[in-house]
């Protein structure tokens, strides 16, 4: 389940595989000694071009305990031919437009949501926008008022 974990910069991070995120966040969240009750941001990153990287994407969770105060980082690395993992909207509700959000920009398909669509580009948009290998001056469909 667990990769790795390290303390970087006085900030905990756990690296986990993407199979097992969604029961590690529920126990995370359960789990009283834990207790992160709080999504504070969740986000992908594209790591084309970069040779130490064994997977294209990574999906990193930011998670925060009101009561415990502390904070954790999960990353979650996604390979370029399978880019999917599971939502984590069921554990916390904030996940849906962080999730609808990654996937807009950079195609990673969020598992079991219940509303992936686009949030920040129109519907008839063509391609994922924060990818590295997006041509910047692509065109795109023009689109007018919708009567």
């Amino acid at each position: 389940m667990v990769i790795e974990a390290f303390v970087n910069h006085g900030e905990a991070t756990v690296v986990v595989k993407k199979e097992n995120v969604l029961v590690f966040a529920q126990g995370l969240k359960k789990d009283p000694a834990l207790d992160f009750d709080m999504l504070i941001d969740l986000f992908g990153v594209d790591y084309l071009h970069w040779e130490d990287k064994a997977d294209r994407f990574e999906v990193v969770y930011h998670l925060y305990s009101s009561r415990a105060n502390h904070r954790l980082f999960i990353k979650v690395s996604v390979p370029e031919s399978d880019a999917a993992v599971d939502t984590v909207t069921g554990v916390w509700p904030a996940a849906d437009w962080y999730e609808r959000e990654v996937w807009d920009m950079f195609g990673i398909v969020f598992r079991g949501h219940p509303n992936l669509k686009r949030i920040l580009m129109y519907e008839e948009f063509r391609g994922h926008p924060l990818r590295k290998d997006y041509a910047y001056n692509q065109r795109q469909p023009l689109i007018g008022p919708r009567n």
